[in-house]
């Protein structure tokens, strides 16, 4: 049986992880992804070097993918971005509107070649907006929708080493992607599908803002510990780190219980989650006594027990050693050229029961394909040649 998007052919001039990792989702359940890169290498290939002239980024966002190298804002390259466009169903590309425009991959220049051509492209702050020519990284979106203002402690906010706002981005320009091929099988219309990693830190941010707009609590950080109810908090154990997480009142109870403290059921300062969030220092305090005189193993063991939610703080290599995250099969072997050993590449982490990824493909080397995917677009070896001596791939 054909892979769910087997026949959709999609353009990759993405760099680091919100279009690429749009693309690479795509690649995963059967488009054909062509990650079209500089002649040198894209700057994205290369960060946090691994082996084999590639970086750790690069690898997991470029999975399932060909690449060729194609200098596309020369005369010769318009002309090859031209002719696949015109056999493309997807082009995407997060770079800035003046780089679209210089490269001749803005959205009126791709409609020119197909009009029902769909192009996914996501900037900084969005197309609207005393910012909007600026550029920028998930770190700033981060630092713009209070997230990082409510990390660590007042004197030193900290930001997520985690790009949530970049794989967030790529997640919600997946989901539109999907709706433009649904729309264009409905109407044969492409579209532009555009994102913005401001809006994205916004949308996950949005709780905390909509509290802020209506009540006006101007609430400062307080470290790890939850201030909308308790016990939540990371508390140290003899050999680490616990993470606890209460919230709810059965939750509560069990807690309370389990600590030996029934008659904080009771208690008026410990009503519901906002009182328990307004007295957590108390709360945290009996929380981290228990955690103390235990190993994490031991405290995670009685915690899960009880059913309250909670989890060791692990250290990356703890992380891929644990058995939960083994079991659940989610980061793949990934042979590259010039690794020490194949990379552990998560895969898509969703689980449908009819609907399937195709077979892991390694990424791919800088411009493995070029010649292949030339040749499919009807380049002659003449041609591949003579481009090649132009310096236009």
């Amino acid at each position: 049986m054909p892979a769910l998007l087997h026949g959709i052919r999609v353009l990759d001039f993405g760099r680091y992880i919100a279009g690429p990792y749009c693309a690479a989702l795509l690649a995963e359940y059967g488009a054909d992804v062509i990650r079209i890169e500089k002649r040198d290498g894209s700057e994205d290939r290369f960060p946090t070097p691994v082996g084999g002239g590639a970086g750790a980024l690069f690898l997991q966002m470029n999975r399932n993918k060909r690449s060729m190298t194609l200098d596309p804002a020369s005369p010769e390259g318009r002309k090859v971005v031209e002719r696949m466009v015109k056999r493309a169903d997807v082009v995407i590309a997060n770079l800035p509107q003046a780089t679209l425009n210089s490269m001749g991959l803005d959205y009126a220049t791709l409609c020119s070649y197909k009009p029902d051509v769909i192009f996914v492209t996501n900037t900084a702050f969005g197309a609207v907006g005393p910012m909007h020519r600026n550029v920028g990284f998930d770190s700033v979106a981060q630092a713009m929708c209070g997230s990082v203002y409510m990390t660590g402690e007042p004197e030193q906010p900290y930001r997520a080493t985690a790009p949530w706002v970049d794989f967030g981005t790529a997640l919600h320009c997946a989901f539109g992607t999907m709706a433009a091929l649904m729309e264009r099988q409905k109407t044969g219309k492409g579209q532009m599908v555009t994102g913005a990693l401001l809006a994205t830190a916004l949308t996950v941010n949005n709780a905390a803002l909509i509290e802020q707009a209506l009540i006006k609590p101007d609430r400062i950080p307080t470290r790890n510990r939850g201030q909308t109810a308790a016990p939540s908090d990371i508390y140290k154990a003899r050999d680490g780190w616990v993470l606890v997480a209460v919230t709810g009142q059965p939750l509560y109870a069990r807690w309370a219980k389990l600590m030996g403290e029934p008659h904080w059921l009771t208690d008026a300062r410990f009503v519901d989650d906002e009182a328990r969030g307004r007295h957590g220092e108390i709360i945290s305090e009996r929380m981290g006594r228990w955690c103390a005189e235990r190993s994490c193993d031991e405290a995670i063991k009685i915690l899960g027990e009880a059913k309250i939610p909670c989890a060791q703080v692990l250290s990356p290599q703890q992380a891929l050693d644990h058995p939960q995250v083994q079991a659940l099969g989610i980061l793949q072997d990934t042979d590259y050229p010039g690794l020490p050993m194949p990379a552990p590449v998560a895969a898509v982490p969703i689980w449908m029961t009819e609907t399937q990824p195709v077979e892991r493909r390694r990424p791919p080397l800088l411009g493995e394909h070029t010649d292949q995917i030339l040749g499919e677009f009807g380049y002659s070896s003449a041609e591949i040649a003579a481009l090649r001596e132009q310096s236009v791939i």
